[in-house]
């Protein structure tokens, strides 16, 4: 009887140790986890964040730089976005697509290189541009006499907004793969060639 007193004294006397010890640990963590609030404002999350899409197709790294905006709910295409006007596929700076290999697209070469990524939209068709102006701001020097490759694709159209630009470079055999770009209601693709 007398080893189960002092048996049960040593196990409350440990547990209070125990809670007095994280009682004396829990304001610590408190303040400073607190300072580090104050301290450090939290970041606002950009509107239209920076990203990029990339892929391996045969030999050829296609890697493809843009801003992402969002939707919000705002009528996008015909709206924000006239039709048949140039854009530069994305917020802030142009769009660019790099390929360090020749690419065969529709029917055309794109030499290996960085291109600007511009699109003209439309109800029925858009217009696909790679230019060689890749750095700029938005469309602010966009000159089609500096187009080396246009074509048409038609657009498809969802049900299902996507709320912010989404790019993706897609392999589909060893040798060609395809480049897709969606935002709001609207999904266009065009397939290319690794020379």
């Amino acid at each position: 009887m007398k080893n189960s007193i002092i048996l049960l004294c040593i196990i409350l006397l440990a547990s209070c140790k125990e809670t007095s010890k994280e009682a004396q640990e829990l304001p610590i963590t408190e303040k400073t986890e607190h300072n580090s609030t104050s301290a450090e404002p939290a970041k606002k999350k950009p509107l239209s964040p920076h990203t990029s899409a990339m892929a391996m197709v045969g030999d050829a790294h296609i890697h493809i730089d843009y801003s992402s905006p969002g939707v919000r709910k705002r009528i996008i295409f015909g709206g924000l976005l006239p039709y048949d006007t140039v854009w530069q596929a994305g917020a802030h700076m142009a769009t660019w697509m790099e390929t360090n290999k020749d690419l065969t697209i529709e029917g055309k070469e794109l030499k290996a290189g960085k291109y600007g990524f511009f699109v003209i939209p439309n109800q029925e068709e858009w217009t696909i541009i790679f230019n060689t102006n890749w750095n700029q701001h938005g469309k602010d020097e966009y000159d089609e006499k500096d187009d080396v490759l246009r074509f048409k694709v038609t657009p498809k159209i969802s049900e299902e907004i996507q709320e912010h630009l989404e790019y993706k470079v897609t392999k589909t055999t060893d040798d060609s793969g395809t480049i897709s770009l969606s935002w709001e209601k609207v999904f266009i693709e065009f397939p290319f060639e690794v020379k």
